[in-house]
């Protein structure tokens, strides 16, 4: 028996990414997984090619995430597992981030994660269980420079995981991942920049960056029974960079060797 066998899976922001991987993943699994994406097109894809079903929304209309959810639960049955994938960033310092970009980075990554959640949990609590897996990000647990705005919305999305777990247990659980430097479409712009990329991986004490295959693992992980004594919990999935004085590791490891020369 595989590990997610008759359940139905939602997963926001599953048309590409860590989303897409995580569908397959869960498809792998045995789960019936429902691809939920503002790129209806990109949806429909990942769908097929999965065996799963396609809805188009964008998760900052609470609405129209309920509205999807009522018709997922009706059309598979119920509905057991929630992945919060959908996100969206920016680049630029705080003094430069006007009320709509504000706005828009915490109602995609922070409020779109509280509609799909309000949404699922009455139909977990009629089945008896259920689990959600958030995916914020090593910014909401670490701040980074020129990105205050979605280091905030992934901070409060690592808060309200927590929030949910406590009021929700021990009928749903609900925990978090915090994935670093992951190559998804989000960061496709870091591969056009060798010079800026490739340190960032040498600072890693693993020595590269990630692949969402990888952090789709971790979420099935946390989606599956073999958590089952796990909730409230935000794992990184940083290769390492989130330890203490990762980032100057290297400049060290430089600095002995000059040493050593002399």
């Amino acid at each position: 028996m595989t590990e997610l066998d008759g359940r139905v899976a939602i997963i926001t922001g599953g048309a590409s990414g860590i989303g897409a991987a995580t569908a397959r993943t869960f498809a792998a699994q045995g789960a019936t997984v429902a691809i939920v994406d503002r790129d209806g097109e990109g949806a429909v894809e990942v769908a097929n090619e999965v065996g799963g079903h396609a809805y188009a929304l964008d998760v900052r209309d609470g609405g129209e995430v309920s509205e999807v959810v009522d018709r997922v639960a009706q059309t598979l049955g119920r509905v057991d597992v929630l992945v919060n994938n959908a996100g969206a960033g920016d680049l630029r310092p705080l003094h430069t981030v006007d009320d709509k970009l504000w706005h828009r980075i915490l109602d995609v990554n922070l409020s779109g994660t509280f509609h799909a959640t309000r949404a699922v949990i009455p139909y977990m609590l009629e089945t008896g269980g259920g689990t959600i897996v958030n995916n914020a990000s090593l910014s909401g647990l670490t701040p980074t420079r020129n990105e205050a705005a979605y280091s905030a919305a992934k901070a409060g999305v690592i808060s309200l995981t927590k929030s949910a777990a406590l009021e929700y247990g021990p009928t749903v659980r609900v925990n978090c991942v915090a994935p670093g430097h992951v190559r998804t479409p989000m960061t496709a712009v870091w591969e056009q920049m060798p010079d800026a990329f490739e340190p960032i991986a040498a600072a890693l004490p693993l020595g590269r960056i990630g692949e969402a295959d990888e952090i789709a693992e971790v979420i099935l992980f946390l989606a599956s029974d073999r958590s089952s004594y796990v909730t409230g919990q935000t794992l990184a999935v940083d290769g390492g960079i989130g330890l203490p004085q990762a980032g100057t590791d290297p400049a060290l490891a430089r600095l002995y060797e000059r040493l050593q020369e002399g």
